[in-house]
């Protein structure tokens, strides 16, 4: 087996033609196989193959740098690196990442997990190298896709500067997660129907060059003007115009021209982008189909493509789904948003019965969140549904073109709190914390499936800014019995007795009904607050807990730095409040990839943990007496 003898980076190139010919195959049997018992991303890396093997064909690592857009697609890269081995831990805490990782190894020279960075990154690489007076390569891959992305563009931009060589290969499969949309994506579609124009381009020079004496100095001349020979028969060629020398298309699964096009690269001083298509799940037909839902999916029956396991039980997001596609009906003044998140977020059914409100522009965070600024300045009411991770990106936009003129924007968090298998680059932990210091922003949460479809309404009639955050996942049908009127500001009061209070914020209702469980198997009284609201905070029901509370502890799913405990222990503080605040949530740290179940027992952020504090806070109180 052509894949057993790659044993470390560079190996491939030891191999025979007859050789590389199996191992692509062999490669694609090992992702499917694999993927189907880990869970993963597929499609994507399915599409790839062949790609990666020509660049480490034409590239030694880890010298050379190679970096991946979002990094998804890096699974032969990994292969062909040495660790085959860690695919069968691929996304386990403790195990292999499913992103390059620069701690993972050497060969990995760029840590991702979001779109449009690759081409910034490579540039930089590049600086350095001139810098340094060193000469190795730098190639960065980027989807058309990550295109879409306005980061993209000021990279290049800055990289028709350069006066040496960087490789960009875009990677052109006519997706992101969702099907591509927009004027790069039907600009990409036209520039793939003209290979006949490579061909007759090369053919042209190679007969101009024959001129004896002159004809050098006339291919030359023509490459200088804007009426070059691409230009006519590929008018307005948007990467030569910007100084950006294009090659391609070239099909991404012919490993011979692939090679031969990447070492022509090589020779370029200067930046050069390698147009390749791909098409994506290739080789596995139920990724082909359907290459959204194999984008990242969890354990599925090889034969059939069928998802394993699933309770059956609607996700926070298909409340969210139902409940904007119900509100839809009866107002059309409502419009949703997603930045190529359509399926993801739970839009595509709003976007099925309402084609004409709904828009995806793409993966673009910044865009998306002033576009809804703008819907909403001219009196529509927009949903801008966004993950957790993802919002992170439009921060500027949130404070400046939403919230500073107190907009009526819904942000629909999406994916908040630990995310698990995809980790650093994705856990959706920061956002009580950034999103609290903007101004007029308001922020709420549920507790179950039925304050979710209540949140919903609320926040899509509230007439100024606001988030509702929801996590990933299974709605929680516990503490049904409480379903109070949702009141602006105001926090739910579920069990009120006396010495301990818990306060928790949305999906931790689940452990906050476990942790009062246990203190009151060790013999505490204790009150069970559902907070609501983050921000405005309840300072009213803070007050009254105080009055026959010694300890008030708050849960959250965010790191603790800027979030919902920290904000209520401020108040207390500066209002001189007596009572004990013990705030859970995530330190001031990056939490990796894992099952969500074990990253909540590594950060302290279980039933145990947190009775132990709670337990040692009250006898500390005592002594302190």
């Amino acid at each position: 087996m052509a894949l057993e003898k790659i044993q470390k980076a560079n190996d491939i190139k030891e191999l025979t033609e007859e050789e590389l010919k199996e191992l692509s195959d062999e490669i694609r049997q090992f992702l499917i196989e694999k993927i189907s018992v880990t869970g993963g991303h597929l499609a994507s890396n399915l599409g790839v193959v062949e790609l990666t093997m020509a660049l480490h064909k034409v590239l030694h690592f880890p010298e050379d740098k190679l970096i991946w857009d979002v990094g998804h697609q890096s699974y032969t890269h990994k292969l062909l690196t040495g660790r085959k081995e860690g695919f069968d831990d691929l996304r386990k805490y403790g195990g292999m990442s499913g992103f390059p990782k620069r701690k993972e190894s050497k060969c990995d020279a760029f840590d991702t997990g979001h779109s449009s960075t690759s081409i910034s990154a490579g540039l930089g690489y590049v600086a350095a190298r001139e810098l340094q007076q060193e000469h190795y390569n730098v190639v960065s891959v980027i989807g058309d896709g990550s295109m879409t992305g306005g980061m993209a563009y000021e990279a290049l931009n800055n990289a028709s500067r350069l006066k040496s060589n960087f490789i960009i290969v875009l990677n052109d499969n006519t997706m992101s997660i969702s099907k591509n949309v927009g004027g790069i994506s039907n600009y990409l579609n036209g520039l793939r129907t003209t290979q006949v124009y490579s061909d007759l381009k090369r053919g042209v020079e190679d007969t101009i060059k024959r001129i004896p004496g002159r004809g050098e100095r006339i291919v030359h001349q023509v490459k200088k003007t804007k009426s070059g020979i691409k230009q006519l028969f590929v008018p307005g060629m948007f990467f030569e115009d910007m100084g950006i020398t294009y090659l391609g298309p070239v099909d991404g699964h012919d490993l011979k021209t692939l090679t031969k096009t990447l070492n022509e690269a090589k020779r370029v001083n200067h930046a050069v982008l390698v147009h390749v298509v791909t098409k994506k799940g290739k080789g596995y037909l139920p990724a082909e189909t359907n290459p959204s839902k194999f984008h990242g999916t969890g354990p599925f029956d090889v034969t059939t493509g069928e998802t394993i396991g699933g309770s059956g039980i609607d996700s926070y997001t298909d409340i969210f789904s139902k409940v904007l596609a119900d509100i839809g009906k009866k107002d059309e003044k409502v419009v949703a948003i997603t930045a190529a998140m359509a399926d993801g977020t739970g839009l595509s059914r709003f976007a099925k019965l309402f084609p004409e409100r709904f828009f995806d522009v793409g993966i673009a965070e910044e865009h998306a969140m002033t576009f809804a600024a703008g819907l909403a300045a001219g009196g529509m009411k927009p949903v801008f549904a966004v993950y957790s991770s993802f919002l992170q990106r439009a921060f500027d936009q949130t404070i400046h073109d939403v919230c500073l003129q107190n907009l009526p924007v819904v942000i629909a968090v999406d994916r908040a709190g630990l995310v698990g298998s995809d980790g650093e680059t994705h856990q959706g932990v920061f956002d009580l914390s950034f999103l609290s210091s903007i101004p007029n922003l308001s922020i709420l949460s549920p507790k179950n499936r039925w304050e979710m479809a209540d949140m919903v309404r609320f926040a899509v009639d509230f007439q100024y800014p606001i988030a509702l955050r929801y996590p990933r996942g299974e709605a929680y049908e516990g503490l049904k019995e409480f379903r109070a009127p949702i009141e602006y500001g105001k926090s739910e009061l579920l069990y009120e007795e006396s010495e301990i209070a818990v306060m928790f914020v949305g999906h931790m209702s689940f452990l906050a009904e476990q942790v009062r469980e246990d203190l009151k198997a060790a013999g505490y009284q204790c009150s069970l607050i559902n907070a609501r609201f983050v921000k405005p905070l309840d300072t009213e029901r803070i007050r009254k807990i105080s009055e026959n509370h010694r300890i008030l502890v708050t849960i959250e799913e965010n790191v603790l730095t800027g979030g919902f405990g920290e904000q209520v222990e401020d108040f207390v503080m500066r209002e001189g409040i007596p009572l004990k605040v013990r705030t859970i949530g995530i330190s001031d740290d990056y939490v990796e990839h894992g099952n969500v179940d074990v990253l909540r027992k590594e950060v302290g952020l279980d039933r145990e943990s947190i009775v132990k504090k709670v337990i040692a806070d009250d006898r500390r109180i005592e002594e302190e007496k």
